[in-house]
C-alpha cells in the first residue's frame, strides 16, 4: 500500500516537473535580439488585395 502511494507520487512529481521544464523552455525570452525580424526591416505589409509591385523573385513560391 505505502509502495502503491509513493509510486503515484513520484509519477506526478515527475510528470509536474516534465511540464515544468516544457513550459520554462517553451517561454519567450524577456528581451528581444535586434535585427532578423521581418517587421523591424521597415517594410511594410502587403494588401492582399493588390497586385505585388516589383516582388522580388527569391520571395516568389516555385510554380512546379
Amino acid at each position: 500500500m505505502l509502495t502503491t502511494l509513493l509510486v503515484i507520487a513520484g509519477v506526478l512529481l515527475g510528470l509536474v516537473g516534465l511540464l515544468a521544464l516544457i513550459v520554462s523552455l517553451s517561454a519567450r525570452p524577456a528581451t528581444r535580439p535586434s535585427g532578423g525580424w521581418v517587421a523591424d526591416t521597415g517594410r511594410g505589409h502587403p494588401d492582399v488585395w493588390s497586385a505585388p509591385a516589383n516582388p522580388a523573385t527569391s520571395e516568389l513560391p516555385t510554380a512546379r
